[in-house]
């Protein structure tokens, strides 16, 4: 049986594959600290977390999806693997749209306090895969 920071966890994603963004953050405390390290940005607040991160990957992917998850229960942290897939049909950051799809896997860890608030997290992709997929950067020769 899932613990219920699974179920939280879980819940978020399924919001935001509905683009609920309230929803996905009602179990967020007021202050976090979530960490995209592959982007080097930190997000204080939910509602940060709500106007600038999740709507840039919607920005840049009308259909966008979390697919795939496995979550792995570690108590009071929670991994989960996952792909995300879309259409890069909006601007990425300064690279405008291609419209190529991407199918890209990435590692989050959301953190919970004792009452089962959500108080921070990290998230590793590698950008240069989605780069390389999306034809904005040279596929890398094999070593």
């Amino acid at each position: 049986m899932a613990s219920s920071n699974v179920e939280t966890y879980r819940a978020g994603h399924e919001a935001f594959n509905l683009r609920d963004f309230e929803a996905m953050t009602e179990r967020y405390a007021g202050s976090i600290a979530w960490t995209d390290h592959s982007q080097g940005r930190t997000f204080r607040t939910p509602q940060e977390f709500k106007d600038d991160f999740l709507p840039g990957w919607v920005v840049a992917s009308h259909d966008i999806r979390i697919t795939g998850p496995r979550y792995i229960d570690a108590g009071r942290t929670v991994v989960c693997t996952f792909t995300v897939t879309g259409t890069q049909d909006g601007p990425l950051g300064p690279f405008p749209a291609t419209g190529r799809e991407f199918a890209l896997p990435l590692c989050e860890l959301w953190h919970f306090d004792p009452n089962r608030l959500f108080v921070g997290g990290d998230l590793y992709y590698d950008q240069v895969t989605l780069l390389t997929q999306l034809g904005l950067m040279p596929q890398p020769d094999r070593a």
